[in-house]
């Protein structure tokens, strides 16, 4: 038993590679714009993603926790599959609209449920404290995986800037037979299934009962926003730059290589700065990102967003890590959605607005703000984190 359920990692890690390998990525926005839609469309778009992803984050997770985190990955999978072909037919606002929603759908029943589902195999070959570890390699294969991508996604646009979405179907099914194949952990466990008031309870248990486990949360949901913001960013920013769609594949690449490579020591970084240490630096480090790069809206600025990329690969892992700890398995998976949750609503109101204000004033304008908001959000969840934690 113990040795299939150590067959879940690799598994993981191809799920993990489905799902980051994104050929679209590195020139989804300029696609965008080729079929008409203008940066508060491409943000609001966006933002009706993560609209998506909530409404079903956090029954998904449950659904994780009660009907198993295997049955959930498989669906995700499928779905993460079926929004790709819809992408490559269509060419407005409505059908991006229809891909993302389905794309929606199907991220909320993966996310939380592959973690869920690392952390539960380690705890049940006794290797939990491997976690970081795991999480951090995990991490660094999607990471290396969407930086080959923005190479082979660069030169298929060379094509047209359909052809990624269209290979795209075809990577994301890799997903689909190795969620077939996992080994539930918990397969055997007693699962009692209460229904929605059980959710609430365990989302009342997360975000107010306990406040440790809250403001763990929050900060870990506040730094998730952000990046998920600048990702938005970069390739307008880049081609504000006038860097050809070939330079700004180059650019992603490297970009998605240097959190991969950080990821692998996020631990040691951790040890050596301890958990307050570390969290007052992703805090800076991530605002000081989005401040400096549109101040210098220049080459200096990519300088400026590698650091960015640099304390992200620190930053994931480390919150998720946080997380785990002083999570109970039998609701790990509800808990984490609650993390995502809280992610999507943010970026789902900030988003947009950001996407409006650089459409009406200027990116570089919009960059700094964001960096503003992202500090004081970031700068009261560690504090009472910390403040809980003494």
């Amino acid at each position: 038993m113990t040795r299939s359920i150590s067959g879940n990692i690799p598994k993981l890690y191809l799920i993990k590679i489905a799902k980051w390998f994104m050929l679209t990525m590195p020139i989804i926005v300029l696609f965008y714009q080729e079929n008409g839609l203008s940066m508060q469309d491409v943000l609001t778009l966006k933002g009706i993603y993560s609209v998506a992803v909530v409404a079903l984050e956090i029954p998904s997770g449950y659904i994780a926790d009660v009907w198993g985190r295997k049955k959930s990955l498989i669906l995700g999978s499928i779905l993460g599959c079926l929004g790709f072909v819809v992408y490559s037919f269509s060419s407005e606002f409505s059908g991006f609209l229809l891909a993302e929603l389905i794309l929606g759908i199907g991220s909320s029943f993966i996310s939380g449920s592959d973690s869920a589902m690392l952390y539960d195999s380690l705890l049940k070959m006794d290797r939990e404290k491997e976690y970081l570890k795991q999480e951090s390699r995990v991490m660094s294969v999607g990471n290396f995986a969407e930086a080959l991508a923005g190479i082979a996604g660069g030169s298929l646009a060379l094509i047209s800037l359909r052809t990624p979405f269209i290979f795209q179907s075809f990577i994301a099914f890799i997903a689909i037979p190795a969620s077939i194949l996992l080994v539930d952990p918990n397969q055997n466990s007693i699962k009692i299934k209460v229904g929605f008031k059980h959710i609430l309870s365990i989302v009342k248990f997360s975000l107010w009962d306990n406040a440790k486990l809250r403001w763990n949360i929050v900060l870990s949901s506040v730094i998730g926003s952000a990046t998920l913001t600048l990702a938005w960013f970069i390739q307008p920013y880049l081609r504000d730059l006038e860097l050809e769609v070939s330079t700004i594949g180059i650019i992603w690449t490297l970009l998605n290589l240097t959190v991969g490579f950080v990821a692998l020591s996020a631990h040691r970084v951790e040890g050596y700065l301890g958990k307050t240490g570390t969290s007052v630096f992703i805090v800076i480090g991530i605002s000081a990102g989005f401040i400096l790069t549109g101040w210098f809206n220049s080459l200096i600025g990519i300088g400026v967003l590698f650091f960015f990329y640099f304390v992200r690969g620190i930053a994931t892992p480390v919150l998720k890590n946080y997380i785990n700890q002083i999570t109970a398995s039998e609701m790990r998976a509800t808990v984490l959605s609650v993390r995502n949750f809280i992610i999507r609503i943010c970026f789902a109101i900030i988003g947009p607005f950001l996407g409006w204000y650089t459409d009406h004033y200027t990116l570089a304008s919009a960059l700094i703000l964001a960096g503003i908001i992202f500090f004081i959000l970031g700068g009261i969840s560690v504090f009472f984190m910390t403040k809980v934690e003494k």
